[in-house]
Order: C-alpha cells, then structure tokens, then sequence
C-alpha cells in the first residue's frame, strides 16, 4: 500500500480522495495540506486525514512515499521539484506545468531523482478510450489519416470564481479545464504536434463562463486534427479517429462506434470504471515497482508542448 499525501482539498483534491479511500488496496491518503485546516475538518475526519499547513512538513515525513498536487497550475512546477529533492514521487493534476521548459525541468528533476512522476489526464482510462487506442495501434483502421477530439461541460458554471477563471492560471478557456484531455488523447494516437492554429470566441466572462475554443492540429507525423471545447453546455466526450480502411469514435466513457469499409457500423459497449481510481492505482503500481507508469514523460511533454502552443497561437 502506497501512503500519500494530498496537497490541495478543493473540489477535485477531494475527488482524488473520495476515490480511493477505504476502496483501494494500493494506495491511501493519510494526510492532506491544505492553507485553511479549519475549512476541511470535516472532510478530513470523515477521510482519517491528518491535516497539515506546510508541504515541506508532509515531505518529511518518512511514511509518505508519494504527494498528489491538486494545486494552482503555476504552483505545480515549484512543488515537483520539492518533492523530487525529497525522493517522494508525485502525482501531478493536469496540467502538468504551463510550459515546456517547466515541464522539461519537472521531468528532468524527477528522472534525477529516481522517483514516478505521474499526471492527472485520467480519461485515458475510460474504458472505449483504451480500447480506440488498441485499434489504432493494432493498425485495425489502416493507416491513421485525421482525428478530431472535442470535450465539453458546464462545471464552470458551478465554480467561484477564482484562480481557474483567472486567465493567468487557466489560459484558452477550456483548455486546461476539459480541453487538455482530449489533447493528451490525440497526442497518445498520434504523437507529437509540429503546428496549430487556435481560435477563441468568448460570449460572457467568468461567472458561468460562455465560450468555445477551437483547435487545427497538424501532427509531426502528418496526421490532421481538430479539436473543441465548449464552457458552459451540458458535458460531452468524443474522439474520432480515421483511417484509410475505418473510423472508430468514442462517445463518452464507455460507448464506442466502429466504421469498416463496406460493412456495417458496430456499436460497443464496455464496463463502467472509475478512470480517476485507476489512473491514481497504475500510479501506485509504478511508485510500488510493479509496473511502469503507462503515461510516458515523452507523452506528458508532448501535451504540455502543444498546450504551450494553443496559448501562443491565441496569443
């Protein structure tokens, strides 16, 4: 069992949380960090966390092997580095960094020393996204020619306003909210981007934010791509990926339809997970040395890059 700590019990940190404790036999949180203990004692009760103010207090803690940061994106740079030197692993939120050269900095701080670094893009573990993975790969479709990715919700609207609606923090939109994770999906199928060209149309700002972000992606592998995210209409999932002899296309986390030349389109269906779980448990499995961390650095960096990229074409 892998002991952590979680820095941050906001919305998410305590979905982080809820996720796996008391449900999990790989990995627990025994304590949290957090600005306000007073604001969180109930949940920390209720969760046998201990709560404490100071990150550098749950780094020295011998019995923690690893932190989960669900922290300000421009924090997370920062508090990678303190736990590498501290020899804990690290579970990033996404996204990892805002940049590439931090994100080069959070790979390379964590690679020197020896320590798992893992990263919140848990809809790679929905179940009809791994298997649209496998048919890529196998090369069922043919050669892959274009994707076109867009995840859409309305959370915003049910958030405060505050460093997630602060452009500083959370550039393009939806980008860091929900976008992102259909980025990381196409860069998984298809690779690095070598270019893009981004358009944001904004309607109404913070509270309850109304805009679209929209995204031409050209991959270093010549694949095309587009990719989409709404703020503020009902949640949505969907990744489509075509190739010369198919298509495949997920809708949402457990339905997927296949398209094959002169046949039939098939519709899938899979078992329900919970992907924040799994993606926290493949994390355990790789801090405990039983498995390699499925999401490769290379991988992490080719998000971070084309993140970085979307900003700047915006920009």
């Amino acid at each position: 069992m892998i002991e952590a700590a979680v820095v941050g019990l906001g919305r998410w940190g305590r979905t982080l949380v809820a996720s796996v404790q008391g449900k999990s036999e790989r990995l627990h949180f025994s304590c949290a960090v957090v600005r306000a203990p007073k604001a969180h004692r109930d949940f920390a009760r209720e969760s046998g966390l201990e709560l404490v103010s100071d990150l550098a207090a749950a780094l020295r803690e011998p019995a923690i092997d690893a932190v989960v940061l669900a922290t300000p994106h421009s924090q997370h740079l920062g508090q990678i580095l303190a736990a590498a030197a501290a020899h804990k692993a690290v579970f990033c939120e996404k996204p990892l960094t805002l940049t590439k050269p931090d994100a080069e900095r959070a790979i390379a701080a964590c690679a020197a020393a020896g320590v798992v670094l893992g990263v919140g893009t848990d809809k790679r573990f929905f179940p009809a996204m791994e298997e649209l993975t496998r048919i890529v790969n196998a090369g069922e479709l043919g050669p892959l020619l274009h994707l076109e990715a867009n995840f859409s919700n309305e959370v915003s609207a049910a958030m405060p306003s505050g460093w997630r609606h602060d452009p500083r923090e959370s550039p393009a939109g939806g980008l860091t909210a929900t976008g992102i994770h259909v980025l990381d999906a196409l860069v998984r199928l298809a690779g690095p981007v070598r270019r893009v060209e981004a358009q944001l149309i904004s309607l109404k700002p913070p509270p309850d934010p109304h805009d679209s972000l929209s995204v031409l992606l050209e991959f270093e592998n010549g694949v095309s791509g587009i990719l989409a995210a709404v703020r503020s209409t009902p949640a949505f999932w969907r990744v489509h990926a075509f190739g010369r002899r198919g298509s495949a296309e997920t809708r949402g986390r457990i339905e997927l339809i296949l398209r094959r030349s002169g046949a039939e389109p098939r519709q899938l269906s899979f078992p329900e997970r919970d992907s924040v779980r799994a993606n926290l448990e493949a994390f355990a499995d790789a801090v405990a040395g039983i498995a390699p961390y499925p999401i490769r650095a290379n991988e992490i960096l080719a998000t971070v890059a084309a993140f970085e990229a979307i900003t700047k074409s915006l920009a």
